[in-house]
């Protein structure tokens, strides 16, 4: 199998979220970077590290048949040269629930290497049920 160029971080982002939303496992899973120490959060879930982790761990949740849409809201980037590390909010739509539970917090991690932008990390939290989410307010946790 040929690997995709993603030139930008966008581009894989992008890609990202649309083979989540489609439920598609393939194109998800080609969107990681092949280093050992590669990682993924889910909300609520444990640190999963590897390929072989990460991709049954979205394999189980596509095959659980719960429809989610996802949309990405008020990113932060820090960028370098080779890494870039971005904080997004996640809002879930689950098909055939009324309304829209309180975003997820998102922190993916992108490394540039020899087939351009991978993913290396995908951490993702849930958000506290109460507050304003849109606000740029610093706020501390610990």
């Amino acid at each position: 199998m040929s690997q995709v160029l993603f030139a930008s971080v966008d581009d894989i982002e992008a890609a990202f979220y649309d083979a989540f939303n489609r439920g598609d496992l393939e194109a998800l899973m080609a969107l990681w970077s092949d280093a050992d120490e590669i990682s993924c959060v889910h909300p609520g879930g444990t640190r999963l590290i590897g390929l072989a982790a990460i991709r049954e761990s979205w394999k189980q949740l596509f095959e659980d048949g719960m429809r989610l849409r996802l949309s990405v809201h008020h990113g932060l980037s820090h960028t370098s040269p080779m890494l870039v590390v971005r904080s997004v909010l996640q809002h879930i739509v689950i098909e055939g629930e009324d309304g829209m539970p309180p975003p997820i917090i998102a922190t993916n991690v992108y490394a540039r290497g020899a087939f351009g932008w991978r993913l290396v990390m995908h951490h993702a939290s849930p958000s506290p049920e109460t507050g304003n989410y849109l606000d740029d307010t610093p706020r501390t946790v610990h």
